[in-house]
């Protein structure tokens, strides 16, 4: 049966969804009701959240969370989540009120430049065109000042221009890289807007140029894109106590001992890559949530997270610690390019209420609590694994999880919560312990 259809995007949505049911899901009659569950009453934000995406049937729930307790540079903050794993927003509550009476998290802004690169093919002399690189800038320049404009009021723009050769990996291939500083938006659309422009002076360039041969006016444009890879827009957050004032920890582990510890587990995620993955998974469990929540793009900030962690050759912590003359420091260096202004941050009615429960930050603001979030979250867990095990805290968490999925009533669940309070949680646990009932 040829399952292949023409012209589906022009369906309405009742449409889309009874093609489905009668091509896929084998006529079933619940799978209609079952997503309109999940439409709102409001048409017009419901546009809206259709339009995000192409060919979209349904909204698809996701829970909303807050970790409270945040002290960030002096200042409180409840810091919104979006995430479906359980112990998640548990963990970064409890890293943030362990750290709430130890001075809170500090923050630094160490850079906010972004990237764009256009690549390109020229089969000429390379001095040439590196002597006239200065002539190419300044046509670079006026070409875009129509879009550059309104950038550049706001304090941003274009900050520079580097020309990289990399004939000697391919046969004249040519790389235009471009810095940008787009203030409080991500500047996807600004830095794409740019590129395809100076895409088109380049071209122009060559024709004109006086210095080129009839050869050497001949240019391929490949492609001109932002790169997500920001290693100079960069937040660092970290936090810092004498040893002694750790305090105690589960099983009598003194403040001395899981100090050591977990300054262990953390350079055992720096020098191997297995370890280090599984680390930096955790770090981003907390970063992805409030990226999530506030409307921003968590595919490119991962992308762009897991090459820096790469950068020096081998893949590592993102995190690092130090127990020096009895003081413990934590800190991570995270590359973040974020937007508090345009896109989804300006549409989406649950970002908006994000950022306002975060005061309305600016795009550096913002970078430093997406990068205590993920902190918070490294030290939860890594606080776990060093002291009492993983398992125990995020099996608790996940019981509700498996009490649903067993289809335990509100009594069962009660008494579940009670028995399991100082038992090892499972799924075939709980499972025996509701059919012993």
């Amino acid at each position: 049966m040829d399952k292949s259809i023409s012209g589906f995007s022009k369906l309405s949505k009742l449409d889309k969804i009874q093609w489905l049911v009668d091509t896929f899901l084998g006529g079933d009659g619940t799978v209609l009701p079952e997503l309109e569950k999940y439409w709102i009453d409001d048409v017009d934000q419901q546009r809206i959240l259709d339009g995000f995406s192409e060919n979209t049937i349904t909204n698809y729930p996701m829970p909303f969370g807050v970790a409270p307790n945040f002290i960030i540079d002096g200042e409180q903050y409840c810091i919104p989540m979006v995430i479906e794993e359980s112990s998640v927003v548990a963990a970064a509550s409890a890293a943030a009120k362990f750290w709430l009476s130890r001075g809170g998290f500090k923050t630094q802004i160490l850079g906010t430049k972004k990237i764009g690169q256009v690549h390109l093919k020229w089969s000429g002399n390379s001095k040439k065109l590196f002597g006239a690189f200065d002539d190419l800038k300044t046509k670079l320049i006026d070409d875009t000042k129509d879009i550059t404009c309104r950038m550049e009021k706001r304090g941003g723009g274009i900050l520079g221009f580097e020309l990289i050769d990399f004939t000697e990996k391919e046969a004249d291939l040519y790389q235009l890289r471009v810095y940008f500083e787009t203030c409080d938006s991500m500047g996807a659309n600004f830095i794409n807007s740019c590129l395809e422009a100076f895409a088109r002076s380049i071209e122009l360039w060559c024709l004109q140029y006086e210095g080129f041969s009839e050869k050497e006016r001949d240019v391929l444009i490949v492609m001109s894109i932002l790169s997500n890879y920001t290693p100079e827009c960069l937040v660092r957050a970290e936090v810092s106590c004498p040893v002694s004032e750790l305090g105690d920890f589960t099983g009598g582990i003194t403040s001395e001992v899981f100090a050591e510890k977990f300054r262990t587990a953390v350079k055992i995620a720096e020098i191997d890559p297995y370890r280090a993955t599984t680390h930096n998974k955790g770090i981003y469990n907390g970063i992805d949530a409030v990226v999530i929540a506030t409307g921003n793009d968590f595919r490119a900030i991962e992308a762009c997270g897991h090459t820096y962690a790469s950068k020096n050759g081998q893949y590592a912590s993102l995190s690092h610690c130090t127990v020096n003359d009895g003081i413990f420091r934590f800190w991570i260096d995270l590359p973040l390019a974020v937007g508090t202004v345009g896109g989804l941050t300006s549409l989406h009615p649950i970002s908006k209420i994000s950022l306002r429960l975060l005061g309305d930050p600016t795009a550096q603001t913002l970078m430093k609590v997406i990068a205590v979030a993920g902190l918070a979250q490294n030290f939860g867990a890594l606080r776990s694994l060093v002291t009492t095990g993983i398992q125990q805290g995020h099996m608790k968490m996940h019981l509700l999880n498996i009490l649903n999925h067993l289809g335990a009533d509100e009594a069962q669940i009660a008494t579940a919560v009670s028995h399991f309070d100082d038992k090892v949680v499972s799924f075939s646990a709980v499972r025996e312990y509701l059919e012993a009932k």
